[in-house]
């Protein structure tokens, strides 16, 4: 039907206010705005609300930080740890008098015995040597010495000898007295005592 043949008086649907509005049953082309809105509010609008959802939920779910007033305790509370003093850790320690002591065992020190029977020997062929000699050692606080000619294998230089080992004390003082260096051990040459074999002159 043309517009002509309209029968009916226009009214406000058949006078639209703007090129755009349609008219009847066409429509005037859409723009390009129009067109691509939508698609820019779903782009950028429904990331900001996931965001901000996320956002909400990690922070209902985020543990609370205890408040200073809840982990401080005050000064003097019962709850506090008891500091250790230096006098704790001292009383813990054992003492040297609860450690026990192994007794020491100490060898008796043989001593000099001027009681020893002492014998000079006179190997040396000098007439009176033996006999000088037991001045010398009876003036050192010897008591018992004597004076005798050497018999056998003498031995290579002047020699002390003594009978067993609580005697070496005695025999060293013997060869000082008289000036021997060599004090040897031996039984059978010392006459159960101490005996000095005199090769020279001292």
């Amino acid at each position: 039907m043309s517009k002509a043949n309209y029968p009916y008086a226009e009214d406000e649907f058949d006078a639209p206010s703007g090129p755009d509005v349609p008219r009847g049953v066409h429509r005037a082309p859409r723009s390009a705005w129009s067109r691509w809105w939508p698609f820019l509010v779903v782009i950028l609008v429904v990331p900001a609300i996931a965001y901000g959802l996320v956002t909400f939920a990690s922070r209902d779910n985020s543990p609370s930080t205890p408040s200073s007033s809840a982990t401080s305790k005050a000064p003097g509370s019962s709850a506090s740890t008891p500091s250790k003093s230096p006098s704790d850790d001292a009383s813990k320690e054992p003492t040297k008098s609860d450690e026990p002591t192994e007794p020491t065992s100490e060898e008796p020190t043989a001593e000099v015995a001027l009681a020893t029977p002492v014998t000079v020997f006179n190997a040396a062929g000098i007439s009176g040597l033996a006999a000088g000699t037991v001045t010398d050692l009876k003036g050192a606080g010897f008591t018992n010495v004597t004076a005798a000619n050497f018999v056998g294998t003498k031995p290579d230089v002047s020699t002390v000898y003594y009978a067993s080992d609580d005697l070496k004390p005695t025999a060293d003082l013997v060869a000082e007295t008289i000036g021997i260096d060599t004090v040897t051990l031996s039984e059978s040459d010392a006459d159960d005592g101490v005996s000095a074999v005199l090769i020279t002159a001292p």
